[in-house]
């Protein structure tokens, strides 16, 4: 769901268990032809180092444990990062009129490009569980004090009044602190037990890799604009 690759891989450590090996792979194909069926699943058990994988009958198929569900903590997680992205949109869109370095507004669009798209897909998420969607501004809906990395209506005041070198200081300082915070929000949901559910447990770690990538790079601008 959350990829549009072709083809899809999703671990299931729970069939080490099962049938007493490393791990298997999870392989959704489409067919190309009008003749083949429009999906078809292989599950794969790796090989030994060097070796390759086996594609395991439907009989040892039957024997796999189902992938687990999602849990209260993963609903929680997506409801609250569709707010968190909310509010780094709202920034992103402060850059236009606001920003003085060409690295600030490319960087910023990224940034806008990438958690818009996770948004549609949270949103996605939520939709075919059948749990409610967060409005636009739920963010400001009492919520920012339990998500880490949110900016107070004062410092959005102060990034809205800012021009110039002084904006641009100030977005990414704020950005980085808004990053980080994601980053602890996923750190949270496996705390609380969440993740275990691939499709989660695939975003969470998507999330936090960009996440990650996007604040080395506003680190490294930052430094050019304090220096």
């Amino acid at each position: 769901m959350f990829s549009s690759r072709r083809r899809l891989l999703i671990a299931v450590p729970a069939a080490a268990v099962a049938l007493g090996v490393g791990s298997f792979a999870l392989l959704r194909f489409t067919g190309d032809r009008p003749d083949e069926p429009a999906a078809a699943t292989r599950v794969v058990q790796p090989g030994a180092p060097g070796q390759p994988g086996r594609v395991l009958s439907p009989g040892e198929q039957s024997k796999l444990p189902p992938p687990p569900a999602h849990t209260e903590a993963d609903v929680q997680f997506m409801q609250r990062m569709i707010a968190h992205h909310a509010q780094a949109l709202e920034m992103t869109a402060l850059v236009a009129d606001r920003a003085e370095s060409p690295e600030v507004s490319l960087l910023a669009g990224r940034i806008q490009t990438s958690q818009r798209d996770e948004t549609t897909q949270m949103e996605r998420w939520l939709t075919e569980r059948g749990a409610q969607v967060p409005g636009p501004h739920t963010h400001h809906a009492g919520h920012d004090a339990t998500m880490p990395g949110m900016l107070t209506p004062e410092e959005l005041s102060q990034l809205r009044q800012a021009r110039g070198r002084e904006f641009d200081r100030l977005f990414v300082d704020f950005m980085i602190r808004h990053h980080n915070g994601a980053l602890t929000m996923v750190q949270q949901l496996y705390a609380a037990g969440g993740g275990l559910e691939p499709a989660t447990d695939r975003f969470a770690r998507e999330v936090n890799a960009d996440q990650a990538i996007e604040i080395r790079s506003l680190q490294q601008l930052l430094a050019k604009l304090t220096g």
